[in-house]
């Protein structure tokens, strides 16, 4: 999903969602094409000793209350155990820091010294949506507004409510936490945003942009400076 808290006009922006509150379509509504696995549901018990634990992942995904707007802890039990954040072992090139998204596997890597790497499960681009290449973080946002793309308003009238642009907070699809890919000192449109959506994580739902857990992109952003270089691998 393309999304942008700037440029109203792009034409490549995000097909994001409106927040899902009365009078108003839902978010998931605007996700067109999600591949989500009708199973999430019933994978409490399937976890393996290969990956963290429900009672572990309570503990990583619980609620941030001290956040500017408090997040509510990930509903786990919505989320296939094999995407929990995960060190593990990977064989790279690239540098410590580096961001490397996968695409078809539907993971994010931050590689970390000695061959591992620290793993997050992720929702990418949907089919006609997907991208592949080298960037860089041109800039982060905590809470960032988005402005929904004047072709969004076109098909849904609903978005035009937020023409002039959506605050930060819970409803907004940036999330808590944004990290903005340029590519030779131009904005992308592309981004790594925080998704309030365990549901999504392992699905091609988005229009190109990658969504982490909240809890998994406040620590990945807190981990990552402005011009750490990002690998979109080809799907």
């Amino acid at each position: 999903m393309m999304m942008d808290d700037q440029n109203a006009d792009a034409g490549k922006r995000s097909e994001m969602a409106l927040p899902g509150r009365a009078g108003l379509l839902s978010r998931r509504s605007f996700l067109v094409g999600s591949a989500v696995s009708l199973g999430a549901l019933g994978l409490t018990g399937c976890a393996s000793s290969d990956y963290m634990s429900l009672a572990e992942a309570q503990k990583v995904y619980g609620p941030l209350p001290n956040e500017k707007f408090p997040i509510p802890a990930v509903e786990v039990a919505k989320v296939n155990p094999k995407y929990f954040r995960k060190t593990v072992p990977y064989e790279t090139k690239e540098a410590v820091g580096t961001i490397i998204v996968d695409p078809s596997n539907y993971y994010v890597y931050r590689v970390e010294d000695e061959g591992t790497a620290t793993r997050y499960g992720a929702n990418v681009g949907r089919a006609g949506f997907l991208w592949s290449g080298d960037a860089y973080v041109g800039r982060k946002s905590e809470w960032a507004t988005w402005t929904p793309p004047r072709e969004m308003i076109k098909r849904q009238p609903e978005a035009a409510k937020w023409a002039n642009g959506m605050p930060g907070g819970l409803d907004n699809p940036l999330g808590a936490r944004t990290l903005h890919l340029y590519q030779n000192g131009v904005y992308t449109l592309y981004t790594i945003y925080a998704s309030s959506d365990p549901e999504s994580i392992g699905s091609g739902v988005t229009s190109g942009c990658v969504g982490l857990l909240s809890q998994d992109m406040i620590e990945l952003y807190d981990r990552t400076p402005v011009k750490t270089k990002v690998v979109v691998l080809t799907a």
